[in-house]
């Protein structure tokens, strides 16, 4: 499978999603003009990535910022990735937010606590 490389901008997150490694990282900030446009590639890339998974797929979030209709299109990744989960593989998601950032690590147990998948919150310090 090709891996999905997205560069960031002020508006869209970097994306690097690899089928051979088993990881996937969004990372930055996720304000695009159109949410569903800017994430149903990825959506579609894990259905596919959902048929032939590893036995153990680590997710890597790092957003400084998302906006109310991206958190929707974030939710239906995670979805994407507890199916994933059902068939007996191991999936891993690392939530990570700023020290000061409550909005984020309240963002990341939102949506621990509507999915069967496992998180580890990981706080990072000011650099």
């Amino acid at each position: 499978m090709e891996a999905i490389l997205i560069e960031g901008t002020p508006k869209t997150p970097t994306v690097n999603f690899n089928a051979q490694e088993g990881k996937f990282e969004i990372k930055g900030r996720s304000i695009p003009e159109n949410s569903i446009e800017f994430y149903k590639p990825l959506v579609d890339w894990l259905d596919k990535y959902a048929s032939n998974p590893l036995d153990k797929t680590e997710v890597n979030i790092q957003l400084e910022y998302f906006n109310t209709s991206s958190s929707k299109c974030i939710l239906d990744v995670f979805k994407k990735l507890e199916k994933v989960s059902q068939g007996n593989k191991e999936i891993v998601i690392n939530w990570f937010y700023e020290e000061d950032d409550e909005d984020m690590l309240e963002a990341g147990e939102d949506y621990q606590s509507i999915l069967r998948i496992p998180f580890k919150m990981i706080e990072i310090g000011e650099e």
